[in-house]
């Protein structure tokens, strides 16, 4: 074992390039962090000192990590597909996207019939323009307002004088059970609930994931069964339906996120802790803020030598993303490569790797570390770490 402890942290949305297939999901040309950096010039001189711009055309740099890209080979574009992958596996079963139309009348009918509660809304669209337009006659009916994002995704928003929070989540886990067959197999169904009065509602806090155990064990089974720390913050563990994971702690936000990453990385333990950072994709991406995204991405930059400061000299940070979200380009996610940075004080010779073939050669490595069994998918770079 090189390692005593792991942090991989995940940039949600932050791809940097077209991945070999874009074409085939309509994303020729997407570059997240490329576009953002021509339309506002990023000053972030941490992380390019980690080789982190370099991701973008692979050039030559003097470096203090080393620093690559990883392509992915998932079958879908979405955080369970990239996150799966990242811990070692392949959904062979692609989750349902209903971004196109909504949701077929049949699902809606048995959800209605189950839940016995009015259905308005099945529109694709963002939550908070929907619960403008729609937020009023949810209140007046007591209804679900069901909606799709980009992804897959089933959102379910209820005022919470209509629909208090714990009921909205009780009814969330009747539709988990409803759309785990084939046709409907959406990766997660999300409990949305807000507050506020007609012209100024919000969505609360208390939004919560329902989604589906991974179809294979991961590097997270893998670690626990050992008895190594799998600490989760973030979305993680709902990506993960709390599978393999020992400890989750929860985030308001990036910043918030970071504060408990370096709170924990105070403490003694072995094994894995694993941050997503979403508001790059949830606050910024998926609205087109790109000034937003770039202002997040600088934010980050700032708490980079914070983080590194807490590093002991056999730790090892991994940097990296789970799909694209090029705020140019649309709403929707992009096929792209994502950025891979690894950085540890004991490094002596950081300087630029070959391209990773997969998103899960980052699980390969991890896992290797640990002396564990070889991950489904993913090829290890342990030894050229030096």
């Amino acid at each position: 074992m090189k390692f005593k402890r792991v942090f991989l942290m995940v940039l949600d949305s932050l791809g940097v390039g077209e991945a070999m297939d874009a074409d085939k999901f309509g994303d020729t040309g997407a570059n997240t962090l490329g576009h953002i950096d021509e339309n506002y010039n990023l000053f972030i001189p941490n992380l390019k000192k980690l080789g982190f711009i370099n991701t973008m055309n692979m050039s030559e740099a003097e470096t203090e990590a080393y620093y690559t890209i990883a392509r992915p080979t998932s079958l879908g574009n979405d955080s369970l597909d990239g996150h799966y992958e990242l811990m070692g596996i392949k959904n062979e079963i692609p989750f349902q996207n209903f971004t196109e139309g909504a949701f077929p009348r049949e699902l809606l009918e048995e959800i209605a019939r189950v839940t016995k509660r009015k259905i308005i809304g099945n529109v694709v669209g963002e939550g908070e323009m929907i619960i403008r337009e729609l937020g009023e006659r949810q209140l007046e009916y007591g209804a679900l307002l069901i909606y799709t994002s980009n992804g897959s995704n089933l959102k379910v928003a209820a005022h919470e004088s209509s629909i208090p929070v714990n009921e909205l989540y009780e009814i969330c886990t009747k539709v988990r059970e409803i759309t785990r067959k084939d046709e409907w197999k959406v990766g997660r169904i999300v409990a949305r609930p807000f507050m506020g009065k007609n012209g100024n509602f919000r969505f609360t806090k208390e939004s919560k994931d329902f989604a589906l155990d991974p179809p294979k064990d991961t590097l997270l089974d893998m670690l626990e069964e050992k008895k190594l720390a799998t600490i989760c913050f973030g979305k993680v563990a709902d990506c993960f339906n709390g599978k393999g994971i020992s400890k989750v702690i929860k985030t308001k936000s990036n910043l918030d996120g970071m504060n408990k990453l370096t709170d924990i990385m105070t403490k003694n333990f072995e094994g894995l802790a694993f941050i997503n950072l979403s508001d790059f994709d949830t606050d910024y991406a998926h609205k087109q803020n790109i000034e937003g995204y770039a202002r997040a991405i600088e934010e980050l930059d700032v708490e980079i030598p914070i983080i590194i400061n807490k590093l002991n000299n056999d730790d090892l940070l991994i940097i990296t993303a789970d799909h694209g979200c090029d705020p140019t380009l649309g709403t929707k996610h992009t096929r792209e490569n994502v950025p891979v940075i690894l950085f540890s004080r004991s490094f002596k010779e950081p300087k630029r790797l070959e391209i990773m073939n997969s998103m899960a050669d980052i699980a390969a490595t991890i896992a290797d570390n640990f002396n564990l069994p070889k991950t489904e998918i993913g090829t290890s770079i342990l030894d050229e770490l030096k």
